[in-house]
């Protein structure tokens, strides 16, 4: 009669199985020492370049009026003015976006209305629009927009540049008020006051978490350590030195 002989599969005692878990979760702990601050940072400045091309879009939505939302001004020239000014507060952020806007239907204001239906095929179907919005002006279509956004939203915050004798340079002014660039503590309250050709301004993007409406609407931009930016935000994400004119 055979007798057969059975031998056991090679395999991993428990001492050697601690170790190699061990060895993981160090390999592990390096990888993300190393790498997790540089995808941080990849994230940050895809997120800048984003700002970057949304620039263009606030320097022109401050050069023209659009129908309905802007029929409370005289001028583009006022319509910056007041936006600079008022870009501090919560009722009337300025934010700047990317959505799918339908070119099939285009709102009295000549923006795109949002594609709002599953799917569709990019540059048919619907387009990538740069937008710029000021929340109190058309929240209908803010909302409508928000549904459809397309990468990060931005909340911008303007402050008027003014000129330092000391330095022979433009520095940041008092957040939230116009003056003349020349004559130091000389507010202008409205732009019949304001005598000059032109407003400099900083223009701070700050990334916000959601483009969630509810989020959106409660904003909290306070600024209570007065180091320049909202608490919440911390230092901005993108900054940008520009300037309208009359």
């Amino acid at each position: 009669m055979k007798t057969f002989s059975h031998k056991s599969a090679p395999g991993f005692t428990l001492m050697e199985s601690v170790i190699a878990i061990g060895v993981v979760a160090v390999l592990l702990t390096t990888f993300l020492a190393v790498f997790g601050p540089a995808s941080q940072s990849i994230r940050r400045a895809l997120s800048a370049q984003d700002a970057n091309r949304l620039q263009t879009t606030l320097e022109r939505e401050l050069q023209i009026l659009r129908e309905g939302t802007d029929s409370d001004f005289q001028s583009a020239f006022a319509k910056a003015f007041d936006w600079i000014e008022n870009s501090g507060e919560a009722d009337t952020a300025v934010l700047l976006y990317n959505y799918r806007g339908d070119p099939k239907d285009i709102r009295p204001d000549q923006s795109l209305e949002a594609y709002d239906r599953d799917g569709g095929q990019s540059g048919r179907e619907f387009l990538l629009q740069s937008a710029v919005r000021r929340r109190g002006d058309s929240d209908s279509n803010l909302e409508k927009d928000l549904k459809q956004v397309q990468g990060p939203i931005f909340y911008v915050r303007m402050t008027q540049l003014v000129f330092d004798p000391q330095d022979g340079a433009l520095i940041p002014g008092e957040h939230g008020q116009i003056s003349s660039m020349h004559d130091e503590g000389e507010v202008a309250n409205d732009i019949d006051d304001y005598p000059g050709g032109m407003i400099a301004f900083a223009a701070d993007f700050y990334a916000l978490k959601s483009n969630n409406i509810n989020y959106i609407e409660n904003l909290d931009l306070k600024d209570d350590n007065s180091d320049g930016h909202p608490d919440v935000f911390g230092k901005p994400l993108f900054s940008r030195n520009l300037g309208v004119r009359r």
